[in-house]
C-alpha cells in the first residue's frame, strides 16, 4: 500500500506540473479597457484624437504579448452618415502633465509608434496620438473603434465606442478660447446623460 500511494502521489505531482507547465507556456489572453475620457483637438487642416486604454493580461502565462500596431476608425452615421470618413494614423504616444501657468493638462511625446510588450506583471496604458489631416469634425454622432493589431496569427483587439459632438464643441474646436487651448474633453460616464437612452455611454464634451 506504501508503495502504490508513493507511485500515485508522484504521477498526481507529475500531472499538476505538466499542467502549469502547460498554462504558462499559453499564448497570454489580452484585455482592452477604455478610458472614461478621450481628448479632440483640431491644429491647422489636422485633427487629433487621443485616447488612453488600458491593455492587460487575464491569466498567468510566461509568455509576453507584442502590440505591434494600433488603429482607430471613425464613422459618422444617423444625419452626418454622407460625411466623408477620417484617415487616422497612429502619430504618436504621449504623456499629460499639468500646466500651472495656464491651468490646462497638455500633452508631451513620450515615445515613437512602435511595438510594446505586455505581460501578466506589466500592463500597460499608452496613451495614443491619432491624426487625421484635411478633414474636421462636424456635429452628430460617430461609431469608432479602436484595433490593436498583436503577433502574426492573432486576432486583432477591438473596442467600439460612440462620440457624440454637438455644434458647439464644434465651435470650441474650430475657435478655442483662449486659442492656445485647442484640445477638448470628451467623456462616457456623465450623469447628465445617464438616461439617453443607447447614447447614454458614449462620449460628450463635458459642457454640452
Amino acid at each position: 500500500m506504501h508503495k502504490w500511494s508513493a507511485t500515485a502521489a508522484a504521477v498526481g505531482a507529475l500531472a499538476i506540473s505538466l499542467y502549469n507547465f502547460a498554462v504558462l507556456q499559453r499564448q497570454p489572453t489580452l484585455d482592452v479597457t477604455l478610458p472614461h475620457l478621450i481628448r479632440l483637438e483640431k491644429n491647422g487642416n489636422e485633427v487629433g484624437l487621443y485616447v488612453q486604454p488600458t491593455v492587460a493580461t487575464r491569466f498567468r502565462s510566461d509568455n509576453v504579448a507584442v502590440i505591434r500596431d494600433a488603429r482607430l476608425q471613425l464613422t459618422p452615421t444617423d444625419s452626418i452618415s454622407s460625411s466623408k470618413r477620417p484617415a487616422f494614423y497612429w502619430r504618436e504616444s504621449d504623456t499629460w502633465a499639468y500646466n500651472p501657468s495656464s491651468g490646462t493638462v497638455d500633452p508631451t511625446w513620450s515615445s515613437d509608434p512602435a511595438p510594446f510588450i505586455v505581460s501578466q506583471d506589466k500592463p500597460q496604458q499608452p496613451s495614443f496620438m491619432f491624426l487625421a489631416s484635411n478633414w474636421m469634425y462636424r456635429a452628430g454622432r460617430y461609431e469608432a473603434s479602436l484595433e490593436l493589431l498583436g503577433s502574426v496569427g492573432r486576432a486583432p483587439l477591438i473596442k467600439r465606442f460612440c462620440l457624440i459632438i454637438s455644434q458647439a464643441a464644434v465651435k470650441e474646436l474650430t475657435n478655442p478660447q483662449p486659442p492656445s487651448q485647442n484640445i477638448r474633453f470628451f467623456r462616457n460616464d456623465l450623469p447628465k446623460f445617464a438616461s439617453s437612452g443607447d447614447s447614454a455611454s458614449c462620449y460628450r464634451r463635458d459642457t454640452d
